[in-house]
């Protein structure tokens, strides 16, 4: 089958490799009907080290179940699904309380241990506790939308819950990139009365105000963080989104927080240490976040996807084939594209 495979930093190629299959009794067979390049495709794509072997790429897709292994229950042949970007058994401790992404018994898509999905098909580990069957039309106008569900959308969401998000309160959202236009959808929806996105890519800031954002900083760094104090009324937003994970992000993250306010951070974290460790000890502010478990939020979310409250889908501003997939890591890298959407 064919697969997106990166080799090195710069090198993504779609190479021939063995079929995705059966392994375990609990595996599920995918044929991928969407995937996408997220946006932490792009550290590796900045800074892998070179191998020989190459990783099989991409952590977010839907699709139709062609097979299943002799010990899964729940998922059967020819359900439309949602593959969320950890897999996860459902049942230990953490999973029950709805932390999936730290299952004891689970991982990660795309690396050396279970392929990703940047492909025509996805062996999905755990399948009963991992995937989520739809039970929607497969209506394509709703097929980004879907797809945003297995993480991004997802992303966004925890992003806000972590950020303690909440009807009439101040919500500022670090980063314009995908994730940090769903965490403007999110905030919206959980109410917050204000939402000041902070970034300057002029499509992303139209698009995140079509979203519900009511005030945008263009500023970094010091400047921004005096920007939203100045907004604010000098205290500061009380629930603030961290949607990049670099050292500069983080750092205008816990700056813009005011006193006993909560940062919620999903960035994937770029650097070692914190910043304004004592600057954020004396705000008493929360600060919280982490992988998201998007399994969890996927019932929550869906039926406002499905009834056309919300459409995340449209952070997706371009759409390729397989063959064309390393020229959209190109275009995002460069800014050129928010977020690419892959028809395998």
């Amino acid at each position: 089958m064919k697969a997106t495979v990166m080799y090195k930093a710069g090198d993504v190629r779609i190479d021939n490799v063995p079929d995705a299959r059966i392994i375990n009794p609990t595996d599920a067979l995918v044929r991928v009907t969407r995937a996408c390049i997220c946006g932490s495709d792009l550290w590796p794509y900045k800074a892998m080290e070179p191998s020989e072997t190459g990783v099989v790429m991409g952590h977010e897709a839907i699709g139709i179940v062609e097979d299943v292994g002799e010990d899964v229950r729940n998922i059967k042949r020819g359900d439309f699904v949602i593959m969320p970007f950890a897999w996860s058994d459902g049942t230990c401790e953490f999973c029950a309380k709805g932390l999936q992404t730290a299952c004891v018994h689970g991982g990660f898509f795309g690396n050396a241990e279970v392929a990703g999905a940047q492909a025509e098909a996805v062996r999905i580990p755990l399948a009963d506790g991992t995937l989520f069957s739809l039970a929607v039309p497969k209506d394509d106008a709703l097929m980004a939308s879907l797809l945003t569900l297995s993480d991004v959308m997802g992303t966004g969401h925890h992003a806000a819950v972590a950020a303690k998000v909440a009807p009439g309160k101040i919500a500022a959202v670090v980063g314009d990139g995908a994730v940090g236009l769903c965490g403007v959808i999110a905030a919206r929806r959980l109410g917050a009365e204000q939402i000041i996105m902070l970034g300057h890519h002029r499509d992303r800031i139209a698009l995140a105000e079509e979203f519900g954002a009511t005030d945008v900083v263009k500023e970094r760094g010091a400047e921004a963080v005096e920007r939203v104090l100045a907004i604010t009324g000098g205290l500061g937003a009380h629930s603030v989104l961290e949607c990049v994970g670099l050292e500069q992000s983080t750092a205008t993250a816990l700056g813009i927080v005011r006193a006993g306010g909560a940062v919620g951070r999903v960035g994937v974290p770029q650097d070692t240490t914190i910043p304004l460790g004592d600057e954020s000890f004396y705000k008493n502010a929360t600060i919280a976040g982490g992988p998201a478990p998007v399994r969890a939020y996927i019932e929550e979310l869906l039926p406002d996807i499905v009834e056309g409250r919300i459409n995340p889908g449209r952070v997706f501003d371009r759409t390729v084939n397989l063959d064309a997939v390393p020229d959209g890591y190109r275009a995002m890298n460069d800014r050129e594209s928010i977020k690419v959407l892959i028809e395998p």
